[in-house]
């Protein structure tokens, strides 16, 4: 005999195992069709794509911005010149070279209207640049003057 008492809830049975679940499986079942893969592959592609898309806009839409903030400070600088007395036709030569430089067919000039006097640069659009009617912020004149539809402008009034 035992020192203890035996429980007599406990029952002496066999450890149950689970069903094993049937070997036999559905053809469904067993991993990816060939079409569930080409549509994966065609979403990813046209995903890429558009990233793609996204980034070159955004280049294009960099470089059309950095000209026109070279415009805009050459401008004011043409402007800034042009307030002393003796500043004449050297500085806006000297700007307008500036311009060139920095802008592909750069030009600076000053002209007058109604006592106003406006620092003008103006350059050719690059061929992957935005049209000049997909530019949202782009003025429909150049200060009074006309361009051609292949050039960009930035205007600045100022008094001497």
């Amino acid at each position: 005999m035992s020192r203890y008492p035996s429980n007599p809830w406990g029952r002496s049975c066999t450890a149950t195992r689970p069903a094993k679940p049937s070997t036999k499986r559905s053809a469904s079942h067993t991993g990816s069709s060939l079409i569930e893969v080409m549509l994966a592959v065609a979403l990813m592609a046209v995903t890429a794509l558009g990233l793609i898309a996204g980034q070159l806009w955004t280049a294009r839409e960099a470089r059309a911005m950095a000209m026109r903030e070279h415009a805009a400070w050459i401008a004011d600088s043409v402007a800034e010149a042009m307030r002393e007395p003796s500043a004449g036709d050297s500085s806006i030569r000297q700007w307008s070279a500036r311009a060139a430089l920095l802008l592909p067919h750069g030009e600076a000039s000053v002209g007058e209207s109604g006592g106003v006097s406006i620092a003008r640069v103006t350059w050719t659009a690059l061929r992957d640049m935005p049209r000049t009617d997909d530019v949202i912020d782009k003025p429909e004149s150049c200060g009074g003057a006309e361009v051609p539809t292949s050039a960009s402008c930035v205007a600045l009034a100022f008094a001497k």
